[in-house]
């Protein structure tokens, strides 16, 4: 008899984690562009959870972490659709149209990347770095029950740094130490006229975030601060008269000027990023289109939710994602082109969206999805919509067509994220025995869970702390997030109709981005540590106080896989490092809604002044760092 699979609990499990992690991902990736998997600490979660009642099994929960990888992928809207708030166009986001949009994207990405299975899955040889690992974990605790050591463990990890990073950040919010530390300072270039700065914020969930990620990003990274904080700035703050106090000055240098170097390496390193898979990618679709189904269709493992199926949701996805780029265009005063515009769409968002799909669903196959240089997607498709725009209604305003390139692309960008995962998830399924159709409802099951959250986290977070870059008239505090690649991606969609691009530092930066480019391809042949071009292009563009805490995490994590003896205990780090991206991320976007219900910057706030706040905030910092890496290397020892 067959193991239990598609099931009621492990839908509503997985749905629950969706929830929580959609939200704090959405809150990371705003403040520093970065979002983490979530599908293996909803693996471990769940042998947890299930484990406490009969009959759970493998299968069922590789559905739960399947669902749950929705929250991982959907998230990664927030790189573009904020932009929207961010150019002016919207002052928040209507549930309604931004569900939708999440929604059929999603939707369509799911149902786009049935047809690429059987190629870039069963009958491929790529490597699938997180699918292979999520199965690994899945394996390993497939007889667990809730009293199994590794099972228990596992859960106590992400409880551990969950509790650190919140119990860090609820400190902060009550103002008994700091949350962050920043000034400037003269140089000695240009005679002392010049001037630079520094930053760090004390965030366990950046720490746990560049634990993550790895220490090759976190090198990149640091060479990015050096190359913006000891070179550009002090060069340019040499050759500019200083105007207001020094900290306003020198972060204004690097807010107008050095941040757009910082986009033009980004822009070019995720150019590189695809035109690199180009090849590879074009072998995968040929691949594809020869594969025959030679397997036995009753085989569970080998079948696919119903082709008509497929044809009916796409039709609907299609139809949804008319009806709102149409209403969008109608309401933003272009009359009877709106038609024209929504018709323009169709081809855009199913012909681009299975092109992004198959590139997509392939990177994520040979790099990993949370490597995939998903934004170049984001890149590439705003600066084609908005030229698509320009040609064929360049007659209407300019502020409405930037708009619509935002909008049409924040829907191929739904498509992007969606496809960018859910490949990854069918390789797990392959691995465990687990039947297609069943994991592909439950991807679009995790569609609409995070669809539903994605607006609503978005809308506390723009009430609470705005974006910069947004004139944030309603936001409550005056800290607001980064959305950097938002930011990034609404400047191109104006630069492009609008020209407000600043060309000169643009090119700057694409100049660099080339140089890391080739410097990154030297070192892989060389066989050596990579040094990813677009993290190099995120430690320029982000602030200090953002950066410099994931590079710290990428050292302490490189430093503590040394010690590690074996692969469980490596993952022990990854789950301690989840942990503590969840808990401040979930606190922050808890704070965020007493922000807007007490409308106040600190609500919890004890002191409105602390002298011994920077040096308890040091303190408490560091003695959480050592008691979870602590925790860690002694279950290493012991192991």
């Amino acid at each position: 008899m067959q193991d239990k699979e598609l099931t009621v609990r492990g839908l509503a499990l997985g749905a629950s984690l969706t929830l929580l992690f959609t939200a704090a991902n959405v809150y990371l990736g705003l403040k520093v562009g970065l979002t983490f998997a979530t599908s293996i600490p909803a693996a471990v979660i769940s042998m947890a959870l299930l484990g406490l009642f009969t009959g759970s099994n493998i299968r069922e929960n590789n559905i739960v972490q399947t669902v749950c990888s929705a929250a991982g992928a959907m998230a990664s809207i927030i790189f573009v659709l904020p932009g929207l708030v961010i150019v002016g166009w919207w002052t928040g986001f209507p549930f309604v149209t931004s569900f939708l949009l999440c929604a059929s994207g999603g939707l369509l990405g799911v149902l786009f990347t049935i047809p690429l299975r059987r190629a870039l899955v069963t009958h491929s040889d790529l490597p699938y770095p997180e699918g292979v690992a999520g199965a690994e974990v899945l394996r390993v605790g497939a007889e667990s029950r809730a009293d199994d050591p590794q099972a228990r463990e596992g859960l106590m990890a992400v409880i551990y740094g969950s509790v650190a990073s919140t119990a860090l950040a609820l400190l902060a919010a009550m103002r008994l130490v700091l949350d962050a530390v920043s000034g400037a300072f003269r140089t000695f270039i240009g005679g002392g006229a010049g001037a630079s700065g520094y930053g760090f914020s004390f965030s366990l969930a950046l720490v746990g975030a560049g634990h993550l990620v790895g220490i090759s990003v976190g090198v990149a990274m640091t060479i990015g601060i050096l190359i913006a904080w000891a070179g550009a700035v002090p060069i340019l703050t040499a050759m500019t008269p200083q105007t207001g106090e020094l900290a306003s000055f020198v972060t204004g240098i690097w807010r107008n000027q050095v941040r757009f170097i910082g986009a033009g390496a980004m822009a070019v390193a995720a150019i590189w990023s695809l035109v690199r898979m180009l090849g590879p990618i074009l072998s995968g679709l040929s691949e594809m289109v020869s594969v025959q189904n030679i397997l036995d269709p009753l085989d569970h493992s080998d079948r696919d939710i119903p082709f008509n199926l497929i044809i009916a949701l796409a039709a609907l996805g299609t139809v949804v994602t008319t009806f709102i780029v149409w209403k969008f265009a109608a309401d933003a005063g272009l009359g009877t082109m709106a038609i024209g515009v929504a018709a323009l769409s169709i081809p855009v968002i199913l012909g681009g969206g299975f092109l992004v799909a198959a590139i997509c669903g392939y990177m994520a196959g040979l790099i990993g999805s949370s490597n995939s240089p998903i934004s170049g997607v984001g890149i590439l498709a705003v600066v084609l919509s908005a030229i698509a725009l320009a040609l064929f209604f360049g007659g209407a305003a300019e502020k409405p067509l930037v708009a619509l390139a935002l909008f049409i692309t924040s829907i191929l960008f739904a498509v992007a994220c969606s496809s960018n995962d859910n490949l990854q998830d069918l390789k797990t399924g392959q691995l465990v025995g687990a039947a297609p159709w069943r994991q592909q409802v439950a991807l679009l099951v995790g569609v609409a869970a995070s669809s539903v959250t994605v607006p609503f986290v978005l809308n506390l977070l723009a009430k609470a702390y705005g974006f910069a870059g947004a004139a944030n008239l309603g936001a409550v505090t005056a800290q607001p997030l980064a959305a950097p690649q938002a930011n990034l991606i609404s400047a191109l969609a104006q630069g492009v109709i609008e020209g407000k691009l600043n060309w000169t530092m643009i090119g700057i930066g694409a100049a660099i981005g080339i140089a890391v480019v080739l410097l990154d391809e030297l070192m892989r042949l060389k066989g050596w540590m990579r040094l990813p071009p677009l993290a190099v292009g995120f430690g320029i563009y982000l602030p200090m106080e953002a950066t410099a805490p994931v590079a710290l995490g990428a050292i302490l994590g490189w430093l503590y896989n040394r010690r590690a003896k074996s692969e469980r205990n490596i993952r022990l780090g990854v789950l301690v490092a989840s942990g503590m991206i969840v808990g401040e991320s979930l606190f922050g976007v808890l704070n965020a809604g007493l922000i807007v219900g007490f409308n106040r910057d600190a609500p919890l706030a004890i002191f409105g002044s602390n002298g011994m706040a920077l040096p308890a905030a040091l303190i408490g910092f560091g003695a959480l760092l050592v008691l979870l890496y602590g925790w860690m290397l002694n279950k290493a020892r012991s192991a």
